[in-house]
């Protein structure tokens, strides 16, 4: 089982800077997929968005085509830290953002595919 707690997030203006956080308690040492999904204002669940995942086994590492080049995640595995440091935010780029954990290998930019999810935190990036 896996449990994911976030934090970070805030509001920033544009062209600003933000970093997120997240913890992972998991009660086997198997490694697995972690990463980064976003809900954009009056978006409903079904259409969150990958913005980032990755295997902490290492290996496999994805980005959404929208925040390529400006956010990087980057893990701890000693510490089953997750964090997302996005640069260059833009206005679209507001939204609640959660992260998400899952057993697997394959660690795609897919929702269905993550049932562990956190609480979320917001971002909101100002014009």
């Amino acid at each position: 089982r896996l449990q994911v707690v976030e934090s970070g997030g805030g509001t920033v203006q544009a062209g600003g800077s933000l970093r997120l956080s997240c913890v992972v308690s998991k009660s086997s040492p198997e490694d697995y997929c972690v990463g980064w999904f976003r809900q954009l204002p009056g978006k409903e669940r079904k259409e969150r968005e990958g913005v980032a995942t990755i295997y902490t086994g290492g290996g496999v590492l994805y980005y959404g085509a929208s925040v390529k080049g400006r956010f990087t995640i980057s893990q701890d595995n000693g510490k089953n830290t997750l964090a997302l440091q996005m640069n260059s935010l833009k206005p679209e780029d507001t939204a609640t953002y959660y992260c998400v954990a899952e057993v697997g290998t394959s660690c795609p930019l897919i929702r269905e595919y993550y049932n562990n999810w956190g609480q979320g935190t917001q971002v909101t990036v100002s014009a």
